[in-house]
């Protein structure tokens, strides 16, 4: 309700008497030395309390990788880098002293895309590359920008040669984008005189907050907590750990201090970390009748600047790399690949909305050439119980869901047998174009969550987690599922919205669709938990076994007569007899999960088991394509997907709707543009183009349930989902409208007309 009011607050809606505030300058280089620093003009600016610069934190950070600064040391590497920090008084008196501060650079060369970085003699973006301390194993190459490489191989690709009768090879780009959520990423940060480290951070982690400010800063860890409240939108951006750190520099300089720091929209473009780009090599192979025999694939990630999670998404890729179907010989090669660049961090899907752009285009292509229908082929290779994955992880009834089923009724929806091209007029033409997708949560195999229940004087229920709510509804699920087990009323159970890492229990981050699973399940722990004690307290008062009784509707009975009971709230904080003693005392439901049966990844091979379960669906995008003018528009979007079990519809099909429509708006319009000295063009909405009200087609959302066993209730993720196939699915479309092949993201009407024009693949 305080959100439809515009009465929820938000990090950056707080202000305090005394508070300061920070504004960070930026690099005007992609790629530069810094010869030197003076900042003595802008201590001299009213209001200025302190200034800060690289050298006064030259240590590096980085969650895989230590290879960021939190402030530029030595050099920047990308445009729009943290340079300097000024904290003053006000907003605009820290912004005015920023242009006082004196950089001196000496200009390098500037690795502006992929295919530079990997040069055989490039420009190195980090020239010790292989002296960085690793957080976690990586396979970094010494004199080359290549951060990391993940390599799969699945049977033997030259047998794979030898039976493929018919194959197709396409190349493919996509070039790096903004999360561009409501609110830009914003911080406060505070010491107190005891030590104690206060921060307000809009985090989809603030437990890794807390980790990594007691890391770098070396502080007990118990001595920092980590505010979260209501986060304006995240889909992956916010889970990097970035300004939380400036801000801390920031309190520290000025004796503890508290201090803000809020991005401009320019800033969290520009200087915040971004959206993966990707370029794509694709070869499958088939039989004549379309059974899919080989796929090679080489995929270069840009990564930008600096690692942070870009190692893990191109290992996400390469792990799931042939997409939702059963191929026995892959070979895969993924690249983590420096340029000079923003530095990137996850995002929606997790490097699954970029595999699945190249392999459903080829999949086209092969269908193209095959002369055969896009679905049939699709059909005939679909991952099924007995096949196994890319890192050759045994599939079950349990772990897969079902994409046979999703592509029937997607068929239905699409009404596809009417045909796949109608021409309208003589210039106007309807297309249709589907894609099939898939993901897995790749997390740490130790990855973990707990819920703590309470109760009222009254018998509701307070629920105590750590995941952020950043407009998923995933609190009202986990309601929902507690609600669900101890049979009572949705409305009786309180879910704490704000996250206070010293007060709820740890939850590893609120990403990659896991939530449900991971907190769902210590819920439900939480509850058994409290139910057991309950039942045993209850079991005192009305002389029975604990085994003979029931929880349901805020009362204890026995199962064999309902009648005799005692009411929940009456036992719940202690049972007090009529003469005055008492039994029992607070009873505090505690429940933990873990990741189960996950494993490390052969380095050679890409072996391993890397996340519990694959959640499929199946997508089309319907559009009106301009002959003449290469002009288009969506006129219907549909996803099928199986999450198991759908525990709210209307929140399901929120989340999946919303993320179709990012989908189609990275798809259609979003890249971030360059010039030759990698400065960055369109940072900002005016130039940045989004999707829009009124832009969006007709949504047509439907699930299918294949419950997940070890699953809450048998649900999956889906918050994701919605927007893995979008790109795809609208790039075969728009191919089959204008007939040629359309590999390159954005599908921009003048790139249509171009690849047209020139008969480019």
């Amino acid at each position: 309700m305080n959100k439809v009011t515009g009465t929820a607050h938000y990090t950056g809606d707080f202000t305090a008497p005394g508070m300061l505030y920070a504004k960070v300058l930026t690099s005007s280089y992609a790629h530069a030395k810094i010869e030197s620093i003076c900042t003595a003009d802008a201590k001299k600016c009213s209001g200025v309390k302190a200034v800060i610069t690289g050298q006064d934190m030259p240590f590096l950070t980085g969650s895989i990788i230590h290879d960021r600064p939190i402030l530029a040391n030595e050099k920047v590497r990308y445009f729009g880098e943290a340079v300097a920090i000024v904290v003053a008084n006000s907003e605009h008196e820290a912004q005015y002293a920023c242009q006082f501060i004196k950089v001196k650079y000496e200009p390098l060369p500037v690795v502006n895309s992929i295919s530079e970085a990997l040069k055989s003699t490039p420009t190195l973006v980090h020239e010790r590359l292989m002296e960085y301390y690793q957080v976690q194993q990586v396979y970094p190459e010494a004199k080359t920008n290549i951060a990391n490489r993940t390599k799969v191989r699945k049977g033997n690709i030259l047998i794979g040669r030898e039976q493929s009768e018919v194959m197709v090879e396409a190349e493919f780009s996509i070039p790096q984008s903004d999360h561009a959520a409501m609110e830009t990423r914003a911080v406060r940060a505070e010491i107190l005189p005891s030590g104690e480290v206060i921060i307000h951070t809009s985090s989809q982690a603030p437990f890794k907050v807390k980790q990594q400010i007691s890391k770098y800063f070396s502080i007990n860890e118990n001595e920092v907590i980590v505010h979260t409240p209501l986060v304006g939108g995240g889909f992956g951006g916010k889970a990097a750990v970035q300004l939380e750190l400036i801000a801390f520099a920031a309190s520290k300089a000025v004796e503890g201090r508290l201090v803000k720091l809020v991005n401009s929209r320019e800033d969290d473009m520009t200087t915040s970390p971004v959206h993966i780009g990707l370029n794509a090599k694709v070869k499958l192979g088939s039989t004549k009748e379309g059974k899919l025999m080989l796929a090679e694939i080489m995929f270069s990630f840009d990564s930008g600047a600096y690692v942070d999670e870009a190692s893990d998404i191109t290992k996400s890729a390469a792990l799931d790399c042939t997409g939702p179907y059963k191929i026995d010989n892959v070979w895969c090669d993924s690249f983590c690949v420096y340029t000079n660049h923003p530095y990137v961090t996850s995002f929606r899907g997790f490097g699954h909305g970029e595999l699945t752009f190249p392999i459903e285009r080829t999949m086209e292509l092969l269908a193209e050439k095959l002369q055969m229908d896009p679905i049939e082929l699709r059909m005939k290779n679909a991952l099924k119980p007995g096949d196994t994955t890319p890192s050759q992880t045994l599939l079950t009834q349990s772990n897969i869901g079902n994409l046979s089923k999703c592509l029937d009724r997607l068929k239905e929806l699409i009404s596809w047998d009417e045909g796949q091209k109608v021409h309208l007029s003589d210039r106007l033409i309807r297309t249709k174009g589907i894609s099939c997708l898939w993901k897995t949560s790749i997390t740490p195999t130790d990855a973990s969550s707990g819920a703590i229940i309470t109760f009222n004087k009254d018998g509701s229920i307070n629920l105590s987690c750590g995941v952020v709510e950043i407009g998923q509804a995933t609190k009202t699920v986990l309601a929902q599922i507690l609600a669900e087990r101890m049979k009572m009323n949705t409305s009786r159970i309180h879910v704490m919205m704000e996250v206070d890492t010293q007060v709820n229990p740890k939850h590893w981050k609120t990403v990659a669709s896991s939530s449900i699973n991971m907190v769902g399940n210590a819920v439900l722990k939480a509850a058994e938990d409290a139910i057991q004690q309950l039942c045993r307290i209850a079991s005192i008062v009305l002389h029975c076994s604990p085994e003979d009784l029931d929880v349901a509707d805020e009362r204890v009975f026995l199962k064999s007569n309902p009648i005799q009971f005692v009411h929940v709230k009456d036992i719940a904080n202690g049972y007090k007899y009529p003469n005055g003693h008492s039994i029992g005392g607070l009873i505090i439901g505690r429940g933990s999960y873990i990741m189960q049966h996950l494993t490390t990844i052969n380095p050679e091979t890409g072996e391993g088991q890397s996340g519990p379960d694959w959640t499929v669906g199946a997508q089309a995008v319907e559009v009106e394509f301009d002959t003449k003018t290469y002009m288009y528009k969506i006129i219907k979007a549909i996803s099928v997907i199986d999450i198991g079990k759908v525990l709210n519809p209307k929140g399901a099909r929120g989340q999946v709707t919303g993320a179709m429509s990012m989908g189609l708006s990275w798809a259609s319009r979003e890249a971030f543009s360059f010039n030759e000295f990698g400065i960055l063009q369109n940072n900002q909405f005016r130039t940045y183009k989004v999707f829009r009200y009124g832009e969006n087609p007709e949504y047509v959302v439907e699930f299918i349930e294949s419950p997940q066993l070890n699953a809450p209730y048998g649900a999956r993720g889906c918050g994701e989902h919605g927007l893995i196939g979008m790109p795809a699915a609208l790039a075969n479309s728009l191919s089959k409208a204008a007939d040629i092949p359309l590999n390159q993201l954005p599908l921009v009407p003048e790139e249509i007309w171009k690849r047209k024009r020139e008969g480019k693949i």
